[in-house]
């Protein structure tokens, strides 16, 4: 995955990229040593970076009460 990340995605594009990783693992609680949390942040770097679908929105009004 990261071969084609570099291969095909700007630096600013990246850079926007860690700001909504960071949103996300924030928001949800994600421990990325977690296999499922892992899981989900690949599922969104396919889906955004390198595919056409849309970013996992974040409903702030649930922050703190998602649990992984």
């Amino acid at each position: 995955m990261g071969e084609r990340i570099q291969a095909s995605i700007c630096t600013d594009c990246w850079k926007d990229w860690l700001e909504h990783q960071t949103l996300l693992i924030n928001h949800y609680g994600l421990d990325p040593r977690d296999k499922k949390s892992r899981s989900f942040l690949y599922e969104q770097i396919e889906k955004v970076l390198l595919g056409e679908g849309d970013a996992e929105q974040v409903d702030t009004s649930q922050e703190g009460s998602i649990q992984w």
